[in-house]
């Protein structure tokens, strides 16, 4: 950031959690909402199929699913990470939600193209919904507006002053702040007090 004087944490923060809330304020009229779809989709397999859900990402995405992962388990759903030792089979009546934000990776390709063979409903989320690699294989797509390595990618680095959020921070924070809305609309949807979440975290610390 240009100029002579630090910005204070407070202007840092709040300039950081102001782009992330741009994300969520960018008009996206050809797709569904995010947060409608993840809860449409959670509550649907775990209300109606009875089924198991499985998350995927890679490097900093994957640290934002596996957050999202524990909370799903904190609300009482049968949520598993891919490669997780425990993790078991997946079937047609469970959903496997994936990110890829650039659009496609080599590992959530393969892993969302299994997931497809054996019947089972994929979720998608990514900043690019029209051009992603994985996209052949998702029953849905949630569209994240928000900047990737892809654009960086396409489009260079053309600042000359270093960015707040570099390579995909703003997507990935957006995640964070999307995963926290679904929980909370989901405990709301599923009817979980807060009393009955927190009797399932661990006690193993």
């Amino acid at each position: 950031m240009a100029g002579s004087q630090t910005p204070s944490m407070a202007t840092l923060a709040s300039e950081i959690c102001n782009q992330i809330a741009a994300v969520f304020s960018t008009t996206t009229a050809r797709h569904e909402l995010p947060l409608d779809l993840l809860i449409t989709e959670v509550t649907n397999t775990a209300t109606i199929r009875k089924g198991k859900i499985f998350l995927y990402g890679v490097g900093r995405e994957g640290l934002m699913l596996k957050a999202f992962c524990m909370r799903l388990s904190h609300l009482g759903l049968s949520t598993h990470m891919v490669f997780d030792m425990t993790t078991p089979p997946i079937s047609n009546s469970d959903l496997l939600i994936a990110s890829a934000g650039p659009g496609g990776f080599s590992t959530v390709d393969a892993l969302c193209s299994v997931a497809s063979s054996k019947g089972a409903r994929v979720l998608v989320l990514t900043a690019q919904p029209e051009t992603g690699s994985c996209l052949k294989y998702a029953s849905v797509v949630c569209y994240v507006p928000a900047q990737t390595m892809a654009n960086i990618d396409e489009e260079g680095e053309v600042e000359s002053a270093r960015p707040l959020m570099p390579m995909g921070s703003v997507y990935e924070g957006a995640l964070f702040v999307l995963f926290e809305m679904v929980v909370y609309r989901l405990g709301e949807v599923l009817g979980e007090s807060p009393e009955a979440v927190r009797s399932r975290h661990t006690n193993l610390e």
